[in-house]
């Protein structure tokens, strides 16, 4: 299940409806789609992977959801998981909007990594785990999906 702040709980399928409708409101507009995961530790390991649907320079949708894990400690396990969930979102996602006949759409990985902290010395792998995927990969401070949007429903 996705969250989507103004129309609440949506299943899979009402999501990519939701955005099939937002992408042809403005056929003409350039759209990114934005996938980004962040985590946080406490009981267990809670994971939020946000989607973000971006009319470039004219706003943006976003739909969330929520996964409960086994504790990782690790900040190397933490950010490798956090990525492939993104990455399984991608996939899903572009299946779906293929068979709605919407195509070639920007796609980008938001990973929660930057150069200031203990994750720089992960960054080459995680963003040549997502660029091998033939996708985009952004890091923070770029990585607004993640770092942002997803860190708000961590906590």
């Amino acid at each position: 299940m996705f969250n989507s702040p103004t129309r609440g709980r949506m299943t899979m399928e009402q999501m990519v409806d939701d955005l099939v409708n937002y992408v042809r409101e403005d056929h003409n507009a350039d759209y990114r789609l934005l996938i980004g995961t962040d985590s946080h530790t406490k009981q267990g390991t809670h994971m939020v992977t946000a989607i973000i649907i971006q009319r470039v320079g004219k706003g943006a949708r976003y739909f969330y959801r929520h996964s409960h894990h086994l504790s990782m400690h690790s900040l190397r396990q933490k950010l490798f998981y956090e990525t492939a969930l993104s990455l399984e979102v991608v996939f899903a996602l572009r299946e779906e909007l293929a068979r709605n006949l919407v195509v070639g759409l920007r796609m980008e990985i938001h990973v929660d990594a930057g150069y200031v902290g203990p994750t720089r010395e992960l960054i080459r792998e995680v963003v040549g785990m997502v660029v091998a995927n033939g996708l985009v990969a952004q890091v923070k401070p770029h990585s607004f999906a993640a770092s942002a949007v997803a860190d708000k429903y961590t906590k």
